[in-house]
């Protein structure tokens, strides 16, 4: 790997203590830091996609000297690691500065293109190598700057099934074993114990937070905003071309319309991140620290994957729009002092309802098959959609029925079966492969099953009305719905293998996963409804910020 100096990190100022324990930072971006010794670092997956793009060969991650870097060892001379210093809102309430607390930046990477041979060395885009879990840094606060294999298998494969599944995210380069054991209360519950610590790498053009702006903004330090701000916009969106006031509220502007983008993704493929804080928002408009996040399974809106959030649920599936809002409404605040107005700010955010509003209802109709009537009907026939919309929404949650099951069977679904010519048939014939989405499915009868016909009955209607070729709206309805999701308990089967010391479940789903939406009909197994077992298991269920 050859690092290159990153001039967007080079814009920023340091913090001018070189000291690497906890503390109060009150000046400066990042901090230096040394990632901590590691008894028997172990390479148990890395990214063959990622290593191409970086122009490394499979033959090159063999050498000993890659697994040392990739688990904060050997280090180049040059490299001076840093940890990030950030604030940010949790759970609604200010936390103060929060900063990289198990996260370290090895440095920066460029890519090399590959359409040219890796003689030639393209410059491409450049890339922050990161390592989670490499030890402690002047953020970690009381904790160990430690993670565990479990919450580090579950980064490494949903960052790359993210990617896959057109999601922007950070991405995972490799997945390393410390050969030490860290200790963990899973649930908070005084029963701490024992797991194997591991290291994911991760890389992304910037980890830049909601946060990152926050904390500098608190402590009333102007120039410090503008200098991250200014840093940002050249380096990252250079495409700005005003200046001053103008170039910052047109920043604003695109980080609104990105993070509008990524919550459509996120509710489209039925993902929730779990800890939506500000400093777990990334101003790119990508998925950034996966914890306790989950796959909707049975479709609920008011679900949430994250424990601590049981109670209160603000980071529930049908709220991530609005703590999307709620968050950039955090980083207008912090804008604010080098706007100096209110207007422009709150017309950006305006702008995020109503493009969500707009996009929610695009993205749902190609979930369903009426893109095309979406966007050539009538005002009459895009509010059908819009009433069909809800009405199916309000219609899923009437029994536990499997969200990615339902979407993805529903291209299959025969409208020449209707219920109005089939009012005697019953449900696994009027559904056809629908059926296959619902656990309870005996519980398909009296007024449920009438629901049902009626939704099916309008659908129909539509889909007569669109006059689109069957095989057409199949293929754009299957680009849009997934078939292979990683499902929490799959997620949960491959961690107890690696605790175990078999990592072929990891390689297994890994792959699975690298083609979300196509058939793969050698790996039908890994699409089915949540098993009984893991409906309400630790892992499979709900899951801490434990790791």
């Amino acid at each position: 790997m050859k690092f290159i100096e990153d001039p967007f990190i080079g814009a920023l100022s340091k913090d001018p203590s070189s000291s690497n324990t906890p503390r109060t930072v009150p000046h400066g971006f990042y901090s230096e830091v040394h990632p901590k010794k590691v008894s028997k670092p172990q390479l148990l997956h890395v990214n063959p996609k990622l290593l191409k793009v970086l122009g490394i060969s499979q033959e090159d991650i063999q050498d000993p000297q890659i697994v040392e870097l990739l688990s904060g060892q050997a280090l180049p001379e040059q490299l001076q690691p840093y940890a990030m210093n950030y604030g940010g809102h949790q759970f609604g309430n200010w936390a103060g500065q929060l900063g990289d607390g198990r996260a370290i930046h090895l440095g920066s990477l460029q890519e090399i293109d590959e359409a040219v041979q890796p003689a030639d060395q393209a410059p491409g885009k450049i890339w922050q190598l990161q390592l989670k879990g490499a030890g402690p840094t002047p953020y970690s606060r009381t904790a160990d700057g430690l993670a565990v294999l479990r919450s580090s298998i579950r980064e490494y494969l949903c960052s790359e099934a993210m990617h896959a599944l057109g999601v922007l995210s950070t991405r995972a380069l490799s997945l390393v074993l410390t050969g030490d054991q860290v200790l963990r209360d899973v649930l908070y519950n005084g029963n701490p114990a024992y797991e194997p610590g591991a290291i994911v790498s991760r890389m992304a053009p910037n980890f830049i937070r909601f946060g990152s702006f926050e904390l500098p903004a608190t402590r009333g330090q102007k120039e410090a905003l503008k200098e991250l701000a200014d840093a940002c916009i050249t380096y990252h969106f250079p495409h700005i071309k005003e200046n001053g006031t103008k170039a910052y509220v047109a920043f604003f502007e695109e980080v609104c319309q990105r993070t509008a983008a990524l919550v459509l993704d996120w509710q489209r493929v039925g993902f929730v991140h779990g800890v939506l804080n500000t400093d777990n928002m990334s101003i790119l408009g990508l998925t950034i620290d996966y914890g306790p996040y989950g796959w909707l399974e049975p479709y609920d809106p008011d679900w949430t994957p994250n424990t601590t959030d049981a109670a209160q649920r603000r980071y529930r599936f049908g709220n991530q729009s609005q703590v999307g809002l709620w968050n950039l409404y955090q980083l207008a605040n912090a804008l604010y002092p080098i706007v100096g107005e209110t207007a422009p700010l709150e017309a950006a955010l305006e702008a995020f309802k109503n493009n969500y509003e707009r996009g929610y209802q695009d993205m749902m109709a190609k979930k369903i098959g009426l893109s095309q009537l979406q966007k050539k009907g009538s005002h009459q026939k895009r509010e059908a959609i819009a009433q069909l919309i809800v009405s199916l929404e309000e219609t899923l949650c009437l029994t536990e029925t499997d969200m990615t099951i339902f979407f993805r069977t529903l291209s299959q679904w025969e409208p020449i079966n209707t219920p109005q010519a089939n009012k005697k048939a019953d449900a696994s014939y009027i559904f056809g492969p629908v059926y296959a989405a619902f656990y309870s499915p005996e519980k398909l009868e009296g007024t449920l099953l009438e629901s049902w016909k009626n939704w099916l009955t309008s659908y129909k209607d539509l889909i007569d009305i669109q006059d689109q070729n069957t095989s057409e709206r199949r293929i754009q309805m299957n680009a849009v719905n997934p078939k292979y999701v990683l499902r929490n308990y799959m997620a949960q089967l491959a961690i107890e293998k690696a605790e175990k010391g078999d990592y072929s479940l990891v390689s297994t789903l890994f792959e699975l996963l690298q083609k979300p939406y196509d058939e793969q009909p050698t790996k039908e197994e890994w699409f089915a409804k949540r098993p009984e077992w893991a409906k309400n298991k630790v892992g499979s269920s709900q899951l801490s910020c434990s790791s």
